[in-house]
């Protein structure tokens, strides 16, 4: 694992919200990011693109995005992959699911644009203080 954040692998199945986001962390964060639209798309990017952080819609079609971590939990090298959720599923029982599957946070939509890549180093920056962040709103 990377100590700066650096690549992301983006799981985002809607076109509006995957073009605001890419924006934000390319353009705003000058983060490099692969964004991919379905679950299969971002298990075949996995590898040649080796990600630091994932950031993972909950809610797409055929593989969702905790099914689509668990399928990333099997493939050697990325059992520990820091994964970050994003949803507009953000009743706190939700939020407490997708922790429990390792979620460093969640961040809910709508997510602020041009905080998103700030928002995301710092949570990577305090991974190793906290097992966990607060939900970012």
């Amino acid at each position: 694992m990377s100590n700066s954040l650096n690549k992301i692998l983006y799981l985002e199945d809607d076109p509006h919200i995957s073009e605001v986001a890419m924006i934000a962390l390319r353009d705003i964060g000058g983060l490099d990011v692969v964004h991919c639209a379905s679950g299969a798309e971002a298990l075949e990017a996995l590898k040649s693109f080796e990600p630091d952080l994932l950031l993972f819609d909950v809610m797409l079609p055929d593989m969702d995005g905790p099914g689509t971590l668990a399928a990333v939990r099997q493939v050697e090298g990325f059992e520990k992959t820091p994964v970050i959720f994003m949803t507009a599923k953000a009743q706190k029982h939700e939020q407490e699911q997708y922790m429990a599957l390792g979620a460093l946070t969640v961040i809910v939509k709508p997510f602020d644009a041009v905080m998103l890549a700030d928002s995301l180093r710092s949570v990577w920056s305090a991974r190793k203080q906290s097992e966990s962040v607060e939900p970012i709103a």
